[in-house]
């Protein structure tokens, strides 16, 4: 299962972004995406969309968390950091920082593909996780 990961929308992104998530099995957007219309051309794609509320949010129908299990692998999405992993959670995805993530603490990954829309030093970024067989087989950070 191959799933586009992104964040922080702040009501814009590339151009190019929706065609480079072409193939996406899911999208998830890991908040402040802020006015709901910007997710439309992404829902449009086809793949489920899953977003999680961001601090700079106001559409409070999105989660402020999410739980999902893919391939048995279990995921946590939140927009802003917690202080611990959620038990049982093998990744936890955020977004909040602007900066990309990927490192393992108490066993547990944490990623973040970094800003879509105002990186802090860096390119934007959105990134590719692959999951297979109980597995997150890999974490592709890509530049837009």
């Amino acid at each position: 299962m191959r799933i586009a990961v992104f964040s922080d929308t702040h009501d814009k992104y590339p151009p190019t972004l929706p065609a480079r998530l072409a193939g996406a099995d899911e999208i998830w957007h890991l908040g402040d995406v802020c006015d709901p219309a910007v997710l439309a051309e992404f829902e449009r794609l086809g793949p489920p969309l899953h977003v999680v509320l961001g601090n700079c949010d106001e559409h409070f129908a999105w989660p402020l968390e999410l739980g999902l299990e893919r391939e048995g692998v279990k995921f946590f999405l939140t927009h802003i950091p917690p202080s611990d992993a959620p038990p049982g959670a093998k990744a936890v995805l955020h977004g909040h920082t602007h900066v990309p993530r990927d490192e393992v603490l108490g066993g547990v990954r944490w990623l973040n593909p970094g800003c879509i829309s105002r990186p802090r030093g860096v390119a934007p970024t959105f990134a590719w996780l692959t999951v297979e067989k109980g597995k997150l087989v890999s974490w592709e950070l890509v530049r837009v």
